[in-house]
């Protein structure tokens, strides 16, 4: 199996789930769910997984349904608790290709996290580490690279307030409203 470790072929997948438990005792996973829809684990779906320790692993979703805040996950070849218990903290990752085409002005998460934020002045306040699904409009995680500023900043990902995203140059620059600094 190819590896994921050149930039090249990271390009190429998305990071959809992580493992993060085990359910019953027949293999049968719990994962944190990044797709929009349980429905992106098709039986079938082929997934990249990427252990803590760097193993990685192809893996064949048999069936996944929504349970509570998770989304239990049966892969083909997982059979049992023990053999499901090694994969916790396995990250799942899927072919880009076969994700759908974004609108304009729309951006898959995968793509948002790494971006340097500027103001519309230039001031550079750090990188988005994380994206917050809030249900009215998404809010990113902005960490500081600099020494002289340890707090992270939560920048709502709205159009009055995310100016400009640039995936080419790995930008997002942002007005902020009096008071969120």
């Amino acid at each position: 199996m190819r590896s994921l470790n050149s930039r090249e072929d990271i390009r190429h997948y998305i990071l959809i789930a992580k493992i993060s438990g085990v359910h019953g005792i027949k293999g049968v996973l719990k994962i944190t769910s990044y797709a929009q829809s349980v429905e992106t684990f098709t039986p079938g779906l082929r997934l990249h997984g990427k252990a803590p320790d760097g193993c990685e692993n192809e893996f064949i979703v048999q069936w996944a349904q929504q349970h509570s805040r998770t989304v239990r996950l049966a892969l083909a070849d997982v059979t049992d608790r023990n053999q499901a218990e090694t994969l916790i903290g396995t990250e799942l990752f899927m072919p880009r290709s076969l994700l759908p085409e974004l609108e304009a002005g729309t951006y898959y998460w995968c793509d948002i996290v790494g971006l340097s934020v500027f103001t519309t002045n230039g001031d550079f306040l750090g990188e988005v580490h994380s994206v917050l699904p809030t249900g009215s409009n998404d809010v990113y995680v902005v960490k500081p690279t600099e020494k002289d500023r340890e707090t992270e900043i939560l920048i709502p990902g709205t159009a009055s307030v995310v100016v400009d995203i640039d995936l080419n140059e790995k930008t997002m620059t942002v007005e902020l409203p009096d008071g969120l600094m």
